[in-house]
């Protein structure tokens, strides 16, 4: 290898022999004869044909040059013939984007002004170049497969951002988003394109033609007769909406689908492309050249078996070829035209990369005898065609082109000096390295041969009466069954193919891996972590700027190569020392998350901020950690602070200049599919709207001794000499174990914030595949059992009676049967794809290892005690999706309790949610709310559920305890639906999975938690029992709260139907707000379920209201029943609000209904009358009895009884009907009139005998025997109740007598009134005075 450091660069002169004196040294022992063989054979001569050798002129190194020159001038074409324009043809070249003055609307392009980014609602930019004669083409790469118009415009269009190519008259586009055609009008045409395809626009101005292909297939053309003469001239023209992103290729690159007759807008390099290729030819002749010393011969030799060993003559002779070849390999369409395709040609033979060494030779060639900055821009250059490449090949069944790519790319980088050279200066800094671990879903199923790869499709065809699949299906025909495992025998199938290239993307990724190839500096491995860090960086720091990001869907398969690559260097490095840790019990250890060694950026912690965190835990960190914060670099730092910091750091940054720490200010996600970074603002209204506010490079005030990612090394991460590296503050509580390479630990940590940032949501945006399949397999499934119901066509006998069959009905049945077919032959083998490479159960496998992962590393980190507020918030957020995504994403296809270990998971992730939930170590509202609703829907399933009640009993109980905590001052929503969970399938009439009048709609999605069915847990609810029975004090606030947000919840119920109610009584057109109906239905499931928590506690504990010896039994009980007795009244009185909207049927107040809201209360009224003693039921009725609400006919209505016949409505609420039609049209179906709709208007009574399945005969008659019992009561209070004069009436309430007085201001009022009103105030009603204490008060006699 050749030393080019320090000073001047070694020139190529030094390769050449000035003199005969030379000659000797520099053939070796090649005598000269054989050298002028050797050369003649290496440069032959072509322009007098193959020359005899004795007639053969002799040729040495010193005549070398000055041959290769003569050689490399033949056919080569004169000077004039290259300056001489094209004809037809006007602008400058190379051709690229107009930036100055041809665009319009908000735009980023690239550096080299061959990509662009909308950046606004609909921006336009144009070419440079124009064409006013011949045939034309250039290409699009298709970067995002939204709203776009391609194609071509005159100087004279006016673009807005509403209109762009094709909306004007002198302009025409093709649109594949809409897959139409536009020149001021639209029609159909071609088809619709996808990311990774290439759009090859065409013009023909001989013809006056327009036509455009998409990958290589003509679409036919698109516009005829377009306008043409003096004056016109047309520019390649692009308009594209916000986010969407294309790269142009006017000709600088190869076009990859060339057509015949169509000339490239930009002039290819044919001198230099003729060079290339001739020299390409003689280092191929000096490959596959031995020289045989001992026989003076030359030798045909197998050029794949090729080595530099270092021979005097053929080094010579390559230095004089590079010489001429270095410089044109700096030149990217000689690049991907010429190296790129050698390359590949060495490859076609098969196997594996390590059997093709000729490229690692070649490549160690490059590096001896080119200059550095040659190498570096031909390796940058050979990577970026290899990405292009790549990416925009088309999908082929065997997914050849991907694998020939993929092939070469890891071959590169099997080398390893060219290795460290583009992972520090390309891979992550230039090109979006990451699509190399890319597999592109097809849109176009028949294109990508997916038809024949799984020539049968299979679909659901069995469900259940909730509409969800039967995974095992007992009815199941013999067809049915060899269709379905002749797909899943096409389905895996494709799935050994795809296989195929995610291998080779993992051995890209365990190279990049590599720790041990230090001969050349840095390992490789180390340079990867820090450039995947920064990666990270750049994805976290830019989440408001979606144009910023790493798409997702790439997101998700490079998470799964990295996870197999990290796995298997992890398990390699376990092989070698036992005593660490296995892969499947990988964690990443607490320090890292506090001892500042790992940069976290601006990525909230548990406890909040970090400046925050290391000034409150500093003596922490000092004696459990051993870590000492400097003083001096702890600065009390608040959030304005923090604001004007990054506005100052923004506004001192230049326009367009690098960013802190040598970053450039847009990271490379704002490029076009594969080229350099997007650093050119184009803005019609000189406005930059992308300057980043917080700045790449964390402020320094909120990094206390964090190294940043550039200044990192090897030492820094791995340690050394008593240097734990990253593990640095060892806590007591942590085992002495080691686990793994620090660098791995790193790279897993990024693997879960890399979950977080955008792979979670890309795993449920692909499941609506698989949910259109669905609804497409039912709806064929209904459209053939009307077609089997259709009577026989006429010829045939009909029965007696039969109806007349309408062929057009049963026409358009078969026109709906044949669509629906053909949508799930497509979306079947579209959904094979999906499932093969996002939905596998190898990646189920990934996402469960990262689910354990997580919840090994909160466990360790939990056991530090405080320092556990240091941890990322991420770890908890992706502990919670990884289950979420495992059971909702994954299970339709792959079987969950088939994981290992499945069970002791479920537990463990159990105990986080039910300690962490309300842990006072962490601080954030919305972790907090994750954690409760992740709860809320672990109840919901049994088999989580037992989970929860597999936990120790001191967490259950600890959990049972912050459920029960008082509801103010903290969500209490969730808390409530999760002891509501608990309860249900115990309760009053609450054993239904949906409420009885919804049976007949369909769900929106029956996976949702509130439609599971029921699954009560007893163990639960006997420490809810438990604690309340003991904890006096807790159960008194607990159910003070509960009684408060539920008078809050009704009234706000009430209030707002009352004002849906006014709403359709105005004769003029209203319209309700969807969100007011949403808020109306919210709270009325509040108010049910606060009743059923009202019901459990009751139940479970009823001496809390009955046992007047607790402080506040009585007091509980009488709010309980003025707030029981408020709902009845409100909702069974005769033709009352309640009745008239409920009987609107408003979409958006499904759930209003009486059943759920009445069988609820009377499920209290039931325990406290019924099911008590006899002690407690007499209190329990003289308390209800008593309230001044109290109406016997509200309970009476509960089976029906007292009711008006319904015939009797009263003229007005008839006359009402026809104007609640028009509200209906703006939020609902129409509404029939009362005249229309006689049946209608008969609508029976609620009563709790017409719901036979769902309330048992013995609840029946309980609440029979509580009629009774009221009946006979009220009857008896009624007669001994004594007249009261209004004087003795308590002054607050007007319904009891004054039966307190209130110390030291004497002021009275009756004990209910007092006793509520001290539970939340101490001051006195009338004068304001501190109340010390309330004594009885006895009415003085007379």
């Amino acid at each position: 290898m050749s030393s080019k450091g320090g000073g001047t660069a070694l020139t190529r002169r030094n390769y050449r022999l000035s003199s005969d004196s030379d000659k000797a040294r520099a053939t070796g022992i090649v005598n000269e004869k054989l050298l002028s063989d050797y050369l003649h054979h290496v440069f032959p001569s072509t322009k007098h044909g193959p020359a005899v050798a004795s007639l053969r002129k002799p040729l040495g190194f010193q005549d070398l040059g000055s041959h290769l020159e003569n050689l490399l001038s033949e056919g080569e074409p004169s000077e004039e013939i290259k300056d001489q324009p094209a004809e037809g043809r006007l602008g400058p070249q190379p051709v690229v984007l107009d930036h100055t003055s041809g665009f319009e609307g908000l735009l980023f392009v690239d550096d080299d002004l061959l990509g662009v980014i909308g950046h606004s609602n609909f921006s336009s930019i144009r070419a440079t170049t124009c064409v006013y004669k011949g045939k034309w083409a250039y290409e699009v790469l298709i970067s995002s497969q939204g709203l776009m118009q391609i194609g071509w415009c005159t100087l004279n269009c006016r673009f807005n951002q509403e209109e762009g190519v094709g909306d004007t008259p002198d302009s025409y586009a093709y649109d594949g988003n809409r897959v139409r055609k536009w020149n001021v009008t639209t029609t159909n045409y071609g088809k619709s394109w996808a990311a990774g395809d290439i759009v090859s626009c065409l013009i023909d101005l001989d013809e006056g033609t327009i036509t455009f292909c998409l990958n290589g297939q003509s679409l036919g053309t698109a516009f005829t007769n377009i306008k043409m003469g003096p004056g016109i001239a047309y520019f390649p023209s692009i308009s594209l909406s916000f986010k969407e992103s294309v790269a142009f290729n006017f000709g600088s690159r190869p076009l990859r689908y060339p057509v015949d007759g169509y000339l490239p807008l930009q002039n290819p390099p044919t001198s230099d492309l003729l060079k290339a290729h001739k020299l390409l030819g003689y280092i191929k002749n000096v490959l596959c050249t031995a020289i045989d010393t001992q026989e003076d011969r030359l030798l045909e030799t197998d050029c794949a078996m090729w080595s530099l060993h270092g021979e005097p003559t053929v080094l010579v002779t390559l230095a004089h070829i590079f010489n001429y070849f270095a410089p044109l390999m700096c030149k990217v369409y000689l690049v991907e035209d010429v190296l790129m395709n050698f390359l590949l040609g060495i490859l076609e033979g098969g196997g594996s990369v390590d059997e093709h060494p000729l490229i690692q030779q070649l490549l160690d060639l490059f590096w001896l005898l080119m200059e550095d900055y040659e190498v570096n821009e031909c390796l940058k250059q050979l990577m970026m065609s290899l990405l292009r490449a790549y990416r925009f090949s088309p999908i082929i069944p065997d997914l050849g082109f991907q694998i020939h790519y993929l092939r070469l790319t890891t071959a590169v980088l099997h080398h390893e000096k060219s290795r460290k050279y583009l992972l520090n200066n390309v891979l992550f800094d230039v090109l979006r390295s990451v699509v190399f671990f890319y597999i592109k879903t097809p849109l176009r199923v028949k294109e990508a041969g997916l038809e024949e790869l799984i020539p049968t499709t299979w679909w659901p065809t069995h469900f259940d009466k909730e509409g969800k699949d039967e995974r095992e299906c007992k009815d199941e025909s013999a067809d049915e069954r060899l269709r379905r495992r002749a797909y899943e025998r096409g389905c895996q199938r494709l799935k050994k193919r795809i296989e195929v290239v995610e291998e080779l993307q993992v051995q890209i990724l365990r190279l990049l891996l590599n720790n041990k190839d230090k001969t050349t500096g840095e390992a490789s491995r180390y340079i990867f972590l820090n450039k995947f860090r920064k990666f990270l960086q750049e994805n976290a720091s830019n989440r408001g700027h979606p144009t910023a990001l790493c798409p997702p869907e790439y997101m998700v398969c490079f998470l799964h190569r990295l996870i197999t690559a990290v796995r298997s260097c992890w398990d390699d490095g376990n092989r070698k020392n036992q005593s660490s840790i296995r892969s499947e019990e990988a964690y990443v250890p607490p320090q890292l998350f506090y001892n500042g060694k790992v940069d976290y950026f601006d990525l909230q912690r548990l406890g909040g901020l970090l400046s925050h965190l290391k000034k409150t835990f500093k003596d922490d960190l000092a004696s459990k950690a051993n870590i000492i914060i400097d003083p001096a670099e702890i600065q009390a730092t608040s959030m304005d602070d923090l604001d004007e910091d990054e506005e100052s750091g923004a506004a001192q940054r230049p326009f367009g200049a690098a960013a802190m720490g040598g970053a450039l200010a847009r990271p490379s996600w704002l490029s076009s599919p594969t080229l350099g970074r997007a650093n050119r603002f184009l803005s019609t209204a000189a406005v930059s709207l992308m300057t980043p506010r917080r700045p790449l490079t964390q402020p320094e005030k909120v990094k206390v001794r964090t190294l940043t990612v550039e200044q990192r090394t090897e030492e820094d991460i791995e340690g050394s000499h008593g240097n734990d590296g990253l593990l640095l503050g060892r806590p007591v509580e942590e085992p002495e174990q080691p686990v793994a390479d620090k660098s791995l630990l790193e790279i897993v940590d990024g693997i879960v914030m890399m979950y977080n940032l955008s792979v979670h949501q890309q795993l449920g945006k692909m499941v609506v595949v698989s949910d259109d399949v669905h609804e497409y397999a039912v709806a064929l499934k209904d459209t053939e059992e009307k077609i089997a119901r259709c009577p026989a066509r006429s010829g045939k006998c009909r029965p007696a009676g039969c109806v007349l069959q309408r062929s057009d009905i049963l026409d358009e049945l078969q026109k709906s049967q044949k669509v629906f077919s053909e949508k799930l032959n497509h979306l079947s083998r579209r959904l094979a794809w999906i499932n093969a490479t996002i939905y596998s159960k190898e990646k189920m496998l990934d996402v469960y290892w990262l689910l354990c992962v997580c919840i090994r590393t909160i466990e360790h980190a939990d056991n530090t005690g405080s320092l556990f507020a240091f941890t990322p918030e991420f770890y908890l957020n992706v502990a919670m999706n990884a289950y979420s995504a495992l059971k909702n994403y994954f299970s339709p296809a792959n079987n969950m309790e088939e994981l290992p270990g499945y069970e002791e998971t479920l537990t463990q992730l159990a105990a986080i949610l039910a300690k962490h939930f309300a842990d006072p170590r962490i601080v954030g509202t919305d972790i907090k709310d994750s954690l409760m609703q992740a709860l809320a829907s672990y109840v919901c399933y049994p088999q989580s559920l037992r989970a929860v009640e597999r936990i120790p009993e001191e967490q259950r109980v600890a959990m049972m305890r912050n459920l029960l905590a008082p509801y103010e001052q903290r969500p209490w929503a969730q808390t409530n639906w999760i002891l509501v969970r608990l309860w249900r399938g115990c309760g009053f009439g609450y054993r239904y999975t949906r409420l009885p009048h919804l049976l007949k709609t369909k769900p929106e999605d029956a996976n949702l938690p509130s439609l599971q069915k029921p699954c009560p847990s007893l163990l639960l609810q006997r420490h809810m029992a438990e604690l309340l029975s003991v904890d006096k004090d807790m159960a008194a606030s607990f159910l003070n709260s509960v009684l408060n947000q539920l008078n809050w919840a009704f009234s706000e119920f009430i209030g707002m139907i009352q004002e849906i109610q006014q709403a359709a009584e105005r004769p003029e057109r209203n319209f309700v707000d969807t969100r007011q109906l949403k808020v109306c239905a919210t709270c009325f499931d509040l108010s049910v379920s606060l009743l059923r928590v009202l019901e459990m506690t009751v139940t479970l504990v009823p001496e809390i209201f009955l046992d007047w010896s607790r402080p506040s039994a009585e007091l509980l009980l009488r709010r309980l029943a003025q707030l029981l007795n408020q709902v009845l009244n409100r909702v069974t009185a005769e033709k009352n609000l309640f009745d008239r909207v409920v009987n609107l049927r408003l979409p958006g107040l499904e759930s209003v209904d009486h059943y759920p809201i009445l069988v609820a209360v009377t499920g209290i009224l039931v325990r406290i009358l019924v099911d008590g003693d006899r002690q407690g039921i007499s209190r329990a009725a003289s308390v209800l009895l008593s309230d001044p609400c109290f109406q016997l006919h509200s309970i009476q209505h509960l089976l029906g009884e007292g009711a008006e016949p319904s015939s009797t409505l009263p003229a007005a609420a008839s006359s009402a009907r026809p104007i609640v039609g028009s509200l209906g049209s703006s939020v609902a179906p129409p509404i029939p009139s009362a005249a229309g709709n006689t049946g209608s208007t008969e609508r029976k009574h609620f009563s709790l005998h017409s719901y036979t399945d769902y309330i048992s005969e013995e609840e029946k008659h309980k609440v029979e025997l509580m009629l009774v019992f009221l009946t006979e009561e009220s009857k008896q209070a009624a007669a001994s109740t004594a007249p009261t004069s209004e004087e003795d009436l308590c002054p607050i309430c007007y319904a009891h007598s004054i039966s307190a007085v209130f110390k030291p201001c004497s002021h009275k009022s009756c004990k209910a009134c007092i006793n509520q009103h001290l539970m939340n105030n101490k001051d006195c009603f009338f004068c304001k005075a501190t109340i010390t204490g309330v004594d009885d008060y006895n009415k003085p006699a007379c």
